[in-house]
């Protein structure tokens, strides 16, 4: 007889967050469950035949992460699927899911998926949704359907990629969505279904060090008081602009002088579309703006737009490699113009969906 195949091996990661809270004695809950406490939660797990482990990183609501914190835990997760594991879940609050989702992606290379998945209920609460989540990212990064996907955010049976996903409400369990091209796939009676294929990767080199990098919202007469200084505060900012890329006009001699100094992001505050670049011609319109030197974030809203934006100086890119970097991610450019192409280890797998 054959001999049996070895079962796919999951490591769960986690982080904190609401799926991990419990009544403190101040009031209020806190994250204290431990990974194995979440994994002991979750019915029908045992049954999957999935060898999972797990590593208990941070005990931290969504808000308090770091960008130290998840640049450790992108070398950590690096190191763990070199061991050989088939995937891996990061469980953490969904505070800050779309933006640690999509700069684990940027710093993951390899074909395992990688699974960043929460709870909008805390265990608690009647209808705690951490352990279906749970068990719905597990299933996801177990199975072969979801390689070469890059990392995958996985919440109330919905697969959506890092690099679209946001939440968009402040306590509905559908809180995440993925507005311009909706989500990857579901989960459906425990298998994953792609039907939305991610058809190029982008991975940025290691982090040198740590930049700061603002993200300012325009808003109704909106006078410039927050520009006033920025130059000698930060390495690069990230402009959320209204509508398809607009401020009033008498922010343009600020914002020109800022993107001589630094790069520039214009992004569009309202979340979802792109950012125009030749429709509107008057002073502050994107035509305007992108004309003085700021960069398009094209489909990227504001908050990928900044994760971006750190990555790439974060790596000491120059001018020219940010701006094929934005033109390449934002979905309105070249792909094949992404800068660090050649670090990006392709499998075989990859290569044919690519």
């Amino acid at each position: 007889m054959p001999a049996a195949s070895e079962p796919r091996r999951v490591l769960v990661a986690s982080l904190g967050g609401t799926i991990a809270m419990t009544t403190s004695t101040s009031g209020g809950v806190t994250p204290v469950l431990s990974a194995d406490d979440l994994l002991a939660a979750v019915p029908g797990l045992a049954d999957l035949g999935v060898a999972v482990q797990t590593v208990d990183f941070r005990r931290l609501p969504g808000a308090s992460l770091s960008f130290d914190d998840l640049t450790a835990l992108a070398t950590l997760l690096r190191e763990r699927l070199a061991d050989g594991f088939d995937g891996i879940v990061v469980v953490q609050g969904t505070d800050t899911i779309e933006e640690t989702a999509y700069l684990l992606d940027l710093y993951h290379h390899g074909p395992q998926p990688i699974v960043i998945t929460g709870a909008m209920r805390n265990p608690t609460l009647a209808g705690a949704d951490g352990p279906a989540n749970l068990l719905a990212a597990v299933q996801t990064a177990a199975s072969p359907t979801a390689r070469n996907l890059g990392c995958l955010v996985v919440l109330a049976d919905e697969i959506h990629a890092a690099r679209r996903v946001r939440k968009t409400h402040s306590t509905a369990g559908s809180t995440f969505q993925s507005p311009t091209a909706g989500p990857l796939g579901y989960l459906v009676e425990g298998q994953p279904r792609i039907f939305n294929r991610i058809t190029n990767r982008t991975v940025v080199p290691t982090p040198t060090h740590q930049p700061r990098v603002a993200l300012l919202t325009v808003s109704l007469g909106d006078d410039g008081t927050l520009l006033n200084g920025l130059a000698d505060l930060v390495d690069g900012a990230v402009i959320a602009g209204f509508g398809v890329g607009h401020v009033p006009q008498h922010l343009v001699p600020q914002l020109h002088y800022l993107a001589d100094q630094f790069p520039v992001v214009l992004a569009s505050r309202t979340g979802a579309g792109s950012v125009l670049t030749t429709t509107y011609g008057f002073p502050g319109s994107e035509r305007d703006l992108l004309s003085r030197g700021l960069i398009s974030a094209g489909f990227l809203d504001p908050l990928k737009a900044r994760i971006l934006l750190w990555t790439t100086l974060a790596a000491d890119a120059d001018r020219k490699s940010i701006e094929a970097a934005f033109r390449a991610a934002s979905g309105c450019g070249d792909t094949a113009a992404w800068p660090w192409a050649q670090r990006h280890e392709r499998g075989p797998e990859e290569a044919e969906d690519a």
